[in-house]
Formats: structure tokens, sequence, C-alpha cells
């Protein structure tokens, strides 16, 4: 895919999101995130999407797909928007995987899912810890301890990657 058309498919996909998230969340609250109910909940999507399109070292289209997943991921659970007809059945079946029941249930069953699930799993939670400073510190360290394993899981079956490295650095215990 050329860079022109690459760069158009953010544009359409962020304005999806912010359509999605901002114009039809399933209650306001889902509009903005949790911990300071000010910061509009699309930083969240746009955070994990951008940061998997630095990742170089990974092949396009994992990037490609991956991106419009992690800008989608929370579509289905958190408004009351249905995905474009037109989205790859790929990007919807990483969706489809990045979706559970609960978090317990996510920290039981990721490991039965795709390799590259968890990898978008990672982004996700990286971004979740960035502003996780309303965790409790019990919640936290559970947080960490999914993470850690997340990048472990990761760094095993995509080598080094950024979200690696950023994720390493802020899963500190409290």
């Amino acid at each position: 895919m050329n860079t022109e058309l690459i760069a158009q498919s953010i544009v359409d996909s962020v304005a999806f999101a912010k359509h999605a998230h901002i114009d039809s969340p399933i209650s306001p609250d889902d509009a903005v995130r949790f911990h300071d109910r000010s910061t509009p909940y699309i930083v969240h999507p746009i955070w994990c999407a951008m940061t998997i399109m630095t990742e170089t070292m990974l092949e396009e289209s994992v990037r490609l797909n991956g991106y419009l997943a992690l800008m989608w991921h929370d579509v289905l659970e958190d408004t009351h928007a249905q995905l474009p007809d037109n989205v790859d059945d790929k990007v919807r079946e990483l969706i489809q995987g990045m979706t559970f029941a609960s978090f317990a249930a996510e920290k039981e069953t990721v490991w039965q899912r795709a390799a590259i699930i968890r990898l978008l799993k990672l982004y996700d939670k990286t971004s979740n810890l960035l502003d996780g400073s309303h965790l409790s510190v019990v919640k936290w360290n559970t947080y960490i301890e999914f993470t850690q394993l997340l990048i472990n899981d990761v760094e095993q079956n995509f080598g080094q990657l950024n979200i690696v490295k950023i994720a390493k650095a802020i899963c500190i215990k409290k």
C-alpha cells in the first residue's frame, strides 16, 4: 500500500473512531476516559493505533491490520456504532479476538488466542497503564503482572519492539 493510501486510511479510521466514541457512546461516560472523566476516550485507541504504526520491524500486514483493530477495538463494546461494512474480515477477527467478557476472562483465555491478539493487547494494556494513576496498589500490581506476561510473550513471538521497551519501562510494581 502506498504512503498516500495509508495516510488516508489513518484519517478515515480516526474519523470513524471519533464518530463512534464521541457521537455514539453507549453512555456519556464512555465518551471520556474513566480516570479523569474529561480526556476524550478517543485518545486511547489513537495512541494504540499510532504506536503500532511505528513498529517497522513488523510485517506491513500486521501493522496495517493491527492499527485498524486497535483504532476500533472498543467500538462494539462501548458504542452504538457498528464497524464499517467494508472492514476486512482479518480486522474484524482481530477486534473480536481482543474482546473478552471481563479482565479475569482475558487473563485466563488470552493465551489460547493467536499471538497477534496478545501483541495488540500489549498496546491496549500499556496505554491503560500510562493513565493508570487512579488504580489502587492491588489493581496496579495485578495489571502489571498480566502486562509483564504479555511483554514476555510478545518479545518471544515478535522480538524487541518499541511497545516492549515502553511497557517494560512502566511496568514497575508499587
